[in-house]
């Protein structure tokens, strides 16, 4: 009687891990759709080491040549197929978060989407997805930002920085590195705290390579584009 017992518990235990339980072969298929997302964009990043980039290039199987030359048309390619598969996983389980693949493999949809042109597509869902626990509030407010400032909107937390080649006050063209424009910025660190993130506007632009200044939409309208 007792081995029964013994043998119908570890039944149920098992039954009740799958159900609740982590899906560890889409966290595995997650995981690697987010390292192709992530691995070429710190190509980019003026912080990686030649060390970095030299590991990135073995990992990934192109040459310096092929990244230096044409690393965002590569980013784009990938892209493109990343966010096809991301739209089938979200069509089959919809928003794969916390409870289902676990941390950090959650925000791996939220970044491909972030990344993507289809945000308002799927704003919804990571709204949903913010207010269920299933992904940082930050990263829903992020995601916020950056769909408002593609309808040439203001920004609410200040998280979207943005550049334009511009024609300055001395007829030249120069790259124009700005954070978009807030809604409040009076207010925006005070957002900021209420909704998770833990630096200010101008450490965030710090951390982007900018400097803080306010910048309006109107200032926006005023710059000469090329």
């Amino acid at each position: 009687m007792r081995n029964l017992l013994l043998v119908l518990f570890v039944f149920i235990f098992g039954i009740t891990f799958s159900q609740t339980g982590i899906n560890q072969e889409l966290k595995k298929e997650l995981d690697a759709i987010l390292k192709s997302d992530q691995i070429l964009r710190e190509f980019s990043d003026l912080n990686t080491t030649e060390v970095r980039k030299a590991e990135i290039l073995k990992e990934t199987g192109y040459s310096k040549l092929e990244l230096n030359r044409d690393l965002w048309q590569i980013v784009k390619k990938t892209d493109a197929k990343n966010i096809k598969r991301i739209e089938e996983i979200i069509a089959k389980f919809g928003y794969p978060g916390k409870k289902i693949v676990g941390e950090p493999t959650n925000l791996a949809c939220w970044y491909l989407i972030q990344h993507s042109n289809e945000i308002s597509k799927y704003n919804s869902l990571i709204q949903k997805a913010g207010s269920d626990g299933e992904i940082p509030k930050t990263n829903v407010a992020m995601m916020q930002d950056r769909l408002l400032m593609r309808e040439g909107k203001e920004q609410i937390y200040g998280t979207q920085g943005a550049g334009r080649t511009i024609v300055n006050a001395e007829g030249k063209e120069e790259f124009f590195n700005f954070i978009w424009p807030i809604q409040s910025p009076e207010k925006v660190n005070e957002l900021r705290k209420k909704i998770g993130f833990t630096t200010t506007v101008e450490e965030n632009a710090k951390n982007l390579g900018l400097e803080y200044k306010i910048f309006t939409l109107l200032d926006y309208e005023k710059l000469k584009f090329r």
